[in-house]
């Protein structure tokens, strides 16, 4: 009920009535990973620097639907962050204006749930531009990764785990044991967190994985 009243309420915050299929009923059983990588930390400074999503159809990570794309910033970029994400000013030079890019993120979404590691990073910066341009923040029904990898971790133990549980990425991709590409590079790391969110389905569910 709360959640129905809340979404009311954002939609007719809508600025922009072209973006009202974001509070259509959610598409069945897709959702989009995304993840974004940023010229630094602070959610409040930072500029997003690439942006990628990959759609999820039930039990498989779909590919072929995805979206990459690479953006002009409008401050220089933070020295340390080059050194994770590897995107120089040359880079991102010729890069897409923001309104524009997340037009496209906004339409490649939809009304799909997201899914996401450290996900309200992402969403705190998809939300720093799209909240003053369209008046909401993402309406989208969110899931963490890391929140369904702890689930299966203290499944069977009554909803309680007395050790300590490793949620780095690299931890959770060893031991699901998936296939690990380069990271920092916003498109592998969505397909990455795709991956493993079909996985941690399967475990939780009992449902098998695919990628297609």
């Amino acid at each position: 009920m709360l959640q129905s009243l809340l979404r009311g309420l954002n939609r007719r915050r809508l600025k922009d009535p072209s973006y009202e299929f974001l509070f259509d009923d959610p598409h069945p059983d897709e959702v989009v990973c995304f993840d974004t990588e940023t010229s630094g930390l602070d959610p409040k400074k930072a500029e997003i620097l690439s942006l990628a999503a990959v759609r999820i159809r039930g039990n498989r990570v779909l590919t072929s639907q995805r979206l990459n794309m690479v953006f002009k910033p409008q401050k220089a970029i933070d020295q340390e962050s080059i050194k994770v994400h590897r995107l120089r000013h040359v880079d991102v030079a010729n890069g897409l204006d923001i309104y524009e890019g997340l037009d496209r993120f906004l339409r490649f979404v939809g009304n799909r749930p997201l899914v996401g590691y450290f996900l309200e990073f992402d969403v705190a910066m998809v939300n720093r531009v799209v909240k003053p341009w369209l008046g909401i923040g993402l309406p989208n029904r969110c899931t963490e990764v890391s929140a369904l990898y702890y689930d299966y971790r203290v499944r069977g133990r009554d909803g309680v785990y007395t050790g300590n549980i490793d949620l780095r990425f690299d931890t959770i991709m060893s031991e699901l044991k998936l296939p690990v590409l380069p990271a920092h590079d916003a498109l592998n790391d969505a397909i990455m967190t795709a991956l493993m969110y079909v996985k941690l389905q399967a475990l939780l569910h009992g449902s098998s994985s695919a990628e297609g």
